[in-house]
């Protein structure tokens, strides 16, 4: 990772001189008002000083094609009130920037990325406070306080981060990992504030880039299959994904199930297919599949629910492999594994393996409202390398449903606010 740190009249010419010099990829990971040392310093008007980061190409285990990407516009509104802290940190490396902004774009992308510096570095004063009652603040015997071996300090505010993260349920397999990276590359010159810097960045780039369903390219419907074991919520994030698609695009979807195992998951289904008033049918055979495809392929998207069931169920793996594999070879597909952040990691370990050996997937995470440690979704994301796309956290259609933001979990990861 290479940190530097640009000076300039204002945050947006600062931050233009770090794109200039590191790139477009480049993340502002402070900024605060810079003085000029000296006498004449005094005198000389105010500047800020932002600090920029940009993972270097050949990092190990990172994913940097893209590192990271700010939300759409009109998502940064929800996403402020999310990660802006209910108090104002009262860090030292708090900071204040100019209010006059004459373009309204670059204003909505500046107080981005300051609330998420502001998130930042609430966490890191979080932690501060930990090491003080961890450590306590000797003092001589002349009545002064000791200077703190930095090295001590420094090893104590690694210890913290490690323990977050484990109670975070970060499997310690990764969190060793990702520790000795940071300790490699540490030096007696590095402050805490660099350090909790760079393993912000480091996690948010091992995540990698989210990849979300999109049309085809061909003109024909995308078929979407949905998979995984049974009680996840497959059928209602169906159902949040297929009204997004129908209210927001104004997509035509059609739904189909291959659950023929239990009557209420079709029932319910065709239920959010009369409210959509989209195509519903339940595919008994691959010859019901390849003509139900034939009748809907201009549609934009076919989304295909199936039967949840244990990984261990070979013949029913093999009946779904099948559908998919059928859909294949009439159009483009995209296949999402559903899972809920609540199961046990060794069970999702066996999950996720066991599917990847037949197909590849994306990720979707369900029921995030119904715990607090978000670990598993690193774990798995560095365990298969499926790449992260949809979260839930509720059962309202459609509203309790987003696209996977590394930042916020990230966040939540160091310590900061569900």
């Amino acid at each position: 990772m290479i940190i530097k740190k640009f000076v300039g009249k204002t945050e947006e010419e600062a931050t233009k001189a770090a794109r200039e010099s590191l790139g477009e990829n480049v993340v502002v990971l402070n900024a605060k008002p810079f003085k000029n040392k000296g006498f004449f310093g005094i005198f000389a008007r105010p500047r800020v000083e932002v600090t920029a980061a940009v993972e270097e190409a050949d990092d190990s285990n990172v994913s940097n094609s893209k590192p990271v990407r700010l939300p759409p516009k009109e998502d940064k509104a929800s996403i402020l009130k999310d990660i802006i802290p209910e108090e104002k940190s009262t860090s030292k490396f708090d900071f204040k920037v100019g209010e006059e902004d004459t373009d309204q774009r670059s204003s909505t992308a500046s107080q981005y990325e300051k609330a998420i510096d502001e998130k930042l570095e609430s966490i890191h004063s979080l932690i501060e406070r930990q090491m003080k009652q961890d450590t306590g603040s000797p003092k001589a015997e002349d009545g002064f306080e000791d200077e703190q071996d930095p090295d001590s300090e420094m090893f104590t505010f690694i210890k913290l981060i490690y323990n977050t993260l484990i109670d975070n349920e970060v499997d310690e397999k990764y969190a060793d990992e990702l520790l000795d990276e940071v300790e490699n590359h540490k030096t007696k010159k590095f402050s805490m504030d660099y350090l909790l810097s760079s393993i912000y960045q480091k996690l948010v780039l091992k995540f990698g880039e989210v990849e979300l369903i999109s049309k085809a390219e061909n003109g024909k419907a995308r078929a979407v299959f949905f998979i995984g074991p049974t009680g996840v919520g497959k059928t209602t994030t169906i159902a949040k994904l297929a009204s997004l698609k129908c209210v927001n695009e104004k997509a035509k979807v059609a739904l189909f199930t291959t659950d023929t195992y239990r009557v209420k998951a079709a029932e319910q289904l065709k239920t959010y297919a009369d409210i959509l008033q989209t195509p519903f049918r339940i595919i008994y055979s691959l010859d019901d599949l390849s003509a139900a495809i034939e009748e809907f392929s201009g549609y934009d998207y076919i989304m295909v629910d199936t039967a949840g069931h244990s990984p261990n169920n070979n013949e029913q793996m093999e009946a779904q492999r099948q559908f998919i594999e059928a859909a294949e070879e009439k159009l483009s597909v995209e296949t999402y594994l559903v899972l809920s952040i609540t199961t046990k990691y060794r069970d999702l370990i066996n999950i996720a393996d066991t599917y990847a050996r037949q197909l590849k997937y994306r990720i979707v995470f369900t029921k995030l409202d119904e715990t607090g440690a978000f670990g598993n979704m690193l774990n798995l994301r560095l365990r298969v390398g499926a790449p992260m796309s949809y979260v839930t956290n509720g059962q309202n259609v459609p509203d309790d449903i987003e696209e996977f933001n590394a930042q916020k979990i990230v966040r939540i990861l160091l310590g900061g606010k569900v």
